[in-house]
């Protein structure tokens, strides 16, 4: 399955994670949101920073993902700072993240650039930050 992910153009985590800094992405909600239960080991993500550009400019592996079940607050909390060290996150993303309901923790490997396409959002609803497409090719503008 392939995603495209938007990442925080301001935190540079596209830039991160292309270095090897970061090898982990984090999405929480208070309910099992997207990717929650979506995202598998072996999947593909395309990377797209979130700053309007619209510009896919990166891909990686999932190595691995967890899927919470509900964690309290402390519980939540715990498990971002038990693993910052591959999320890297700023204070304002620890703090975003910590305390969510459900958290999906994907670490990644083989990040890397790749040439620069868009994609077509118009089957996808406009505040998602993760979209399984499926195979990357039905979505990528050509």
């Amino acid at each position: 399955m392939d995603h495209v992910v938007y990442v925080d153009a301001k935190a540079n985590e596209l830039e991160k994670l292309l270095s090897g800094e970061k090898t982990m992405i984090i999405r929480g909600a208070a309910g099992r949101k997207l990717p929650h239960g979506r995202v598998n080991t072996g999947d593909r993500l395309f990377l797209i920073q979130n700053n309007g550009e619209g510009l896919v400019r990166a891909s990686a592996l999932v190595k691995q993902a967890y899927h919470s079940e509900k964690l309290s607050p402390e519980e939540s909390n715990t498990l971002v700072q038990q693993n910052q060290v591959a999320l890297q996150l700023t204070p304002a993303q620890a703090q975003r993240w910590s305390g969510k309901r459900y958290l999906v923790l994907i670490e990644v490997t083989e990040a890397a650039s790749c040439e620069p396409f868009s994609i077509d959002r118009s089957a996808y609803g406009n505040m998602d930050d993760w979209l399984p497409v499926g195979d990357i090719d039905t979505v990528k503008c050509h």
